[in-house]
């Protein structure tokens, strides 16, 4: 069992940015070699990095050795995530989660647009943006008055395509770029000593209401749990349409927040994601590190 004194909460973003490069190429091989369930030393040799070196700085990165990192990204523990899905958003549901003001691990609140404003590209929407380091590498987050409204990633030299992607969602509105004014909440969302009730993340969901129904419905599911396609269609009352719930999940716009990469093929595969697998599996693996303590 990992202590919670191992999980590097109060870590600068900065740092964990620079730590991503790294961890990145390490996770993107064993994401490859997995089947082989290859040693450190291999790890550590295949991206040219000393073991120890490795070894330390993953560790600081996620609080999980590469060895458990390997484990927690398997098609097995894939699976496993599956296990009580179903069970996980009924009782979310039975609770009363389902609501407006519903808070998830996060701490989240939210709201959505009104169809007019969506089908206007977000005319008259005024959109403050700014790029930061993330534990998962550059981060895109997007904000309103009203709250968070896009969060997306990059890599080094990707900036501008991350943010083309983002204003293509809402063409018609107006962004400055602002990163004084993101930056803390950058904090808010990977700082995890930030993550309070009493303080909930305010987010701004700007979708058809397909599409936010299955993003609002992304916000049951768990740190450390995962959920089908197929599982959130019935879950909306649409049980024929998993494909396209699928398509919603890939347009979520505020990724990591609404924890899309929390969905996987029926079958337990860890499937595509927006932002690259890699990432995904950054994610599930980091969460996983989490829930390890709690």
């Amino acid at each position: 069992m990992l202590s919670p004194d191992r999980i590097p909460d109060t870590l600068p973003l900065i740092a964990q940015g620079e730590d991503y490069e790294v961890v990145r190429k390490a996770i993107a091989y064993i994401s490859q070699n997995w089947r082989e369930q290859p040693e450190i030393e291999t790890i550590a040799s295949a991206i040219s990095v000393p073991v120890t070196d490795l070894h330390h700085l993953f560790r600081r990165w996620s609080g999980l050795t590469p060895k458990a990192f390997l484990q927690a990204i398997t098609l097995d523990n894939a699976r496993k995530l599956l296990r009580d899905s179903a069970s996980v958003l009924d009782a979310s549901y039975e609770v009363g989660l389902s609501g407006p003001g519903r808070l998830h691990d996060l701490f989240v609140t939210h709201e959505s647009m009104s169809p007019g404003e969506w089908k206007t590209g977000g005319e008259g929407l005024v959109v403050t943006y700014g790029f930061h380091p993330s534990p998962f590498g550059i981060a895109l987050v997007m904000t309103t008055p009203r709250g968070l409204c896009g969060l997306a990633f990059a890599d080094p030299g990707e900036e501008r395509e991350a943010l083309d992607d983002m204003r293509g969602r809402w063409p018609a509105a107006t962004y400055i770029e602002n990163y004084v004014d993101t930056a803390p909440v950058a904090e808010r969302i990977f700082n995890s000593a930030c993550w309070r009730p009493d303080q909930p993340l305010r987010v701004v969901l700007i979708g058809t209401d397909f599409e936010v129904r299955v993003w609002d419905t992304l916000l049951s599911i768990p740190l450390g749990r995962a959920t089908t396609y197929s599982d959130i269609a019935n879950h909306i009352g649409k049980p024929k349409a998993p494909r396209a719930v699928g398509a919603a999940v890939g347009k979520n716009p505020i990724s990591f927040v609404v924890p899309c990469h929390r969905v996987l093929g029926k079958s337990g595969d860890i499937t595509g994601y927006h932002w690259g697998m890699t990432r995904k599996r950054a994610m599930l693996g980091w969460e996983a590190g989490k829930a390890a303590v709690n």
